[in-house]
């Protein structure tokens, strides 16, 4: 497991999800990571619609990998944490 990358699924979660969406196997090409595009971007998925959107920012992830990015990921999950803007 890395610091930064797509969140890991619990692996039947993980399984249906690939089952009903192609590309969902793609974002197992990196490593999970603790945070990630798809958590600085996005809300917690409840269901398949949700869970597509954040593909489409794990996806994006994949496709733009970069150390940059990653440091952008770094930046907002910090100043989530500082400033409290990931409490509910």
């Amino acid at each position: 497991m890395s610091f930064i990358g797509p969140r890991p699924e619990w692996t039947v979660l993980a399984d249906s999800f690939a089952a009903q969406e192609r590309t969902y196997t793609f974002r197992h090409l990196v490593r999970p990571g603790i945070t990630g595009w798809a958590q600085v971007k996005g809300a917690p998925a409840a269901d398949l619609a949700e869970t597509r959107v954040k593909l489409g920012y794990d996806l994006f992830y994949l496709k733009h990998l970069s150390f940059s990015l990653d440091l952008q990921i770094l930046l907002r999950t910090t100043w989530t944490l500082l400033a409290g803007g990931g409490v509910r």
